[in-house]
């Protein structure tokens, strides 16, 4: 039997991208942003940061913010019909 090989990123290259515009530096807003519970939320990576990023099957998923747990949220996402919580950094959180 074959070994699995690569990890949670593998195959993300176009996935986890920032367009032309959006190079540079991150932003700091973002970064500290606070959110409050039942808003929703646009999982969209940035990748300049990798702490408290979700796997890259949730990319442009929409969901609700749950709780928080230390810096990051929980967020709650429908996929294939199945409620699943995701704990995800900020940064990576946009409002809808």
């Amino acid at each position: 039997m074959s070994t699995r090989f690569g990890g949670s990123r593998s195959r993300t290259r176009k996935t986890f991208r920032k367009n032309v515009k959006e190079h540079g530096k991150i932003s700091m807003t973002r970064y500290f942003q606070v959110l409050e519970v039942g808003a929703r939320v646009v999982l969209k990576a940035e990748p300049a940061v990798q702490k408290g990023l979700y796997h890259g099957r949730f990319h442009g998923y929409s969901g609700i913010v749950k709780g928080k747990q230390g810096r990051c949220y929980v967020v709650t996402i429908n996929d294939q019909r199945k409620a699943k919580d995701l704990v995800v950094h900020p940064i990576h959180l946009k409002r809808l």
